[in-house]
């Protein structure tokens, strides 16, 4: 496996809730037998719903994320060109960013979204 990359939930779930992770991602991310990476576009996601009022999350968010030694992964042209081109399985903006990046980086998409699956990229839960 030649990384991870974590959707929204999958990230949260990982600062703070490990019990509502799949037992497979659970095991994946704590043996750390591959890098995790972050989207820009989950901490964007994160922002968004922060301030209308539809998450809570800590702070120290960004630092909790460094702590977990997730990795960060930038938007670039080339993700946003793929992600345009996307079949419509999904509609959220954000997911279809996740997908893009994956299928850009060869990474594989931590996640429970079954919308996500429909892609061709390969999924962890």
């Amino acid at each position: 496996m030649s990384g991870l990359l974590l959707d929204t939930h999958t990230l949260l779930w990982g600062l703070g809730d490990l019990d509502r992770l799949s037992p497979a991602a659970r095991e994946v991310l704590g043996a750390g037998i591959a890098p995790a990476y972050v989207s820009a576009a989950s901490i964007w996601e994160i922002g968004i719903k922060r301030a209308s009022g539809k998450l809570r999350v800590p702070d120290d968010l960004l630092d909790r994320v460094a702590a977990a030694s997730f990795q960060e992964l930038a938007v670039d042209f080339r993700h946003a060109a793929v992600a345009g081109a996307l079949p419509r399985h999904h509609d959220d903006p954000f997911d279809r960013m996740i997908v893009a990046q994956a299928q850009c980086e060869g990474l594989t998409v931590v996640t429970s979204d079954e919308h996500i699956a429909a892609y061709d990229v390969p999924v962890l839960w």
